[in-house]
């Protein structure tokens, strides 16, 4: 399903969206305690983090391989980040962490070529989330939380168009980000899904719509 109009918010570097689980290990009681799926429902309820739910799955979805995320975007920024989750939304509501990623504006045609980006200029990137394999069981959803953050996991973009390692608190500015999901510019999702009569050929499937709305 398409939207006419795009998304927007802002992302203030001072005030990062935190991390919370993920291929990570932060300080906890234990070595990992903070890792792996946590429940995502508080990081989404923030204000500079866009969330895109299927419809609930009529059918199990196994999900294997290669995760990701192709938004159209714009910025005031001359650099930028752009993030993106995969999530599990569990019929009581919970929202667990499958994968993640995170493209940085300037380097989206590669690191040997970093471009600074032109202001509010839509933009394709390409978002890798790495990979995975899980079922999805019927009666859950699937989600896509898009942001410009995932602190500390990956470092703040300031939005200096300068290097950024020479950035300091003063150089940091407000972004102001627009996701488009129109005819024109299609922001979509990519699963590498494995079908019934894959895994057993005599098997019959009607598949699963896993559709972003």
């Amino acid at each position: 399903m398409a939207f006419s109009e795009p998304e927007s918010f802002t992302f203030d570097p001072s005030h990062p969206v935190p991390t919370v689980g993920g291929a990570t290990f932060l300080p906890g009681a234990y070595i990992g305690l903070h890792s792996g799926q946590q429940d995502q429902r508080a990081v989404e309820q923030r204000g500079d983090v866009l969330t895109y739910t299927t419809a609930t799955l009529a059918e199990d979805l196994e999900i294997c391989g290669p995760v990701v995320a192709t938004i159209w975007a714009a910025t005031t920024a001359s650099d930028t980040d752009w993030t993106a989750k995969l999530v599990n939304v569990y019929p009581d509501g919970r929202a667990l962490n499958i994968c993640d990623g995170i493209l940085r504006a300037r380097y989206a045609n590669g690191t040997g070529a970093p471009q600074l980006v032109p202001p509010n200029e839509v933009c394709e990137y390409r978002i890798d989330l790495g990979a995975t394999a899980i079922l999805i069981p019927s009666g859950h959803a699937l989600r896509l939380e898009v942001s410009s953050s995932n602190f500390p996991r990956f470092d703040v973009n300031p939005g200096f168009a300068g290097e950024i390692a020479a950035a300091t608190l003063a150089d940091e500015i407000l972004a102001h980000q627009r996701v488009f999901h129109d005819a024109a510019h299609p922001s979509h999702l990519e699963l590498s899904v494995v079908t019934p009569e894959q895994i057993d050929p005599k098997r019959e499937s009607s598949g699963s719509d896993a559709s972003l709305a």
